[in-house]
């Protein structure tokens, strides 16, 4: 059962979770985008945006973190609020408390929690009962942060998602995940290029084309990487060897080998195509330097676009759409 007290109706974005990007709605996306692309206007203008005045962020990692802690911390310091930094050793979810009585302990303090974990089932649980939004920081499920980002930095670039192409090679795990949803709620054509074994869980394939016929969008799997990238608009790879995942090295970098996204393979896909990738990136592994530095890369403005998409969700689901109004469109 969820907390005794039950969260209060709410309309919009307001008070809900978001653990994976089905948890929205196509339109609901575009909200998000949005209200990032506005405060990352607001950001750049020098104008003040304190949306999150006394607000306070609980913060829960049991992986290590160098992106996601920093743009949530500096997400709530900006928005005029506060991110508490629970770090593992002194929470150790399900050791040293249970994950319920963390989840009915912080609902008493902060207003919203973000949790970095190894297991979605452990964001469920929190979900369950807390009466504050959990936020997803990242699972082995999914990575919807991430995704935000990366529709905001693909939006920036082509100008509109609904009938470009984004193509993903690599291992088809949580953010491969995250981006056929993201890619199915917005229209996208997503095409996945894995290894025999390293294919996405059928369950979300099967969900994100479900989606994708609604948007227009399409999700296709194919055995090879030059064809998931053939006449792309972008590119994108992850780490092959994530964490949890190292005893698995030799087994994997072996598998992944044509899978690298090197300068051959980029011109493969449009001509003006751009690479992307999450970080943190292995150089000489699932990319070269050649690509990761060379003027069709856009990760780092993915990296930067992970602050803005997030206080954006910050503010939509503690204050609401409303809170937004104060900003220029």
């Amino acid at each position: 059962m969820r907390s005794t007290n039950a969260r209060p109706a709410r309309r919009g974005l307001q008070g809900r979770d978001i653990l994976s990007l089905a948890d929205l709605s196509g339109a609901e996306v575009t909200t998000v985008l949005d209200a990032a692309a506005r405060l990352k206007r607001a950001q750049g203008a020098d104008l003040p945006h304190a949306l999150l005045p006394a607000r306070t962020l609980g913060m829960l990692f049991e992986k290590a973190s160098l992106r996601t802690r920093t743009t949530f911390v500096v997400g709530m310091v900006h928005l005029g609020g506060q991110a508490v930094d629970l770090m593992a050793e002194h929470t150790q979810m399900g050791v040293r408390e249970s994950v319920p009585d963390i989840a009915r302990n912080l609902e008493r303090w902060v207003d919203a929690v973000m949790a970095r974990v190894y297991d979605q089932n452990v964001l469920e649980e929190l979900a369950e009962y807390s009466r504050v939004p959990i936020i997803n920081g990242l699972s082995d499920r999914f990575h919807p942060c991430q995704v935000l980002a990366d529709l905001l930095t693909l939006r920036e670039r082509l100008g509109s998602l609904a009938g470009r192409t984004l193509a993903y090679v690599g291992d088809g795990f949580n953010v491969c995940h995250s981006l056929m949803l993201g890619g199915a709620l917005t229209g996208l054509h997503v095409r996945v290029g894995t290894p025999p074994g390293y294919e996405p869980d059928p369950e979300i394939v099967e969900q994100a084309r479900r989606i994708a016929r609604g948007s227009g969008g399409t999700i296709e799997l194919v055995s090879s990487a030059e064809a998931a990238v053939r006449n792309a608009d972008a590119v994108y790879t992850d780490s092959w060897v994530s964490m949890g995942l190292e005893e698995e090295r030799a087994e994997r970098l072996a598998a992944f080998a044509p899978f690298q996204v090197n300068a051959a393979l980029m011109a493969g896909a449009a001509s003006d195509a751009v690479f992307m990738h999450c970080l943190p990136a292995h150089r000489g592994e699932e990319v070269t330097d050649e690509v990761m530095d060379g003027p069709q890369s856009v990760v780092f403005d993915q990296a930067e676009n992970r602050l803005h998409a997030q206080k954006a969700l910050l503010v939509l689901l503690v204050r609401g759409e409303a809170a937004l109004e104060a900003l220029p469109s």
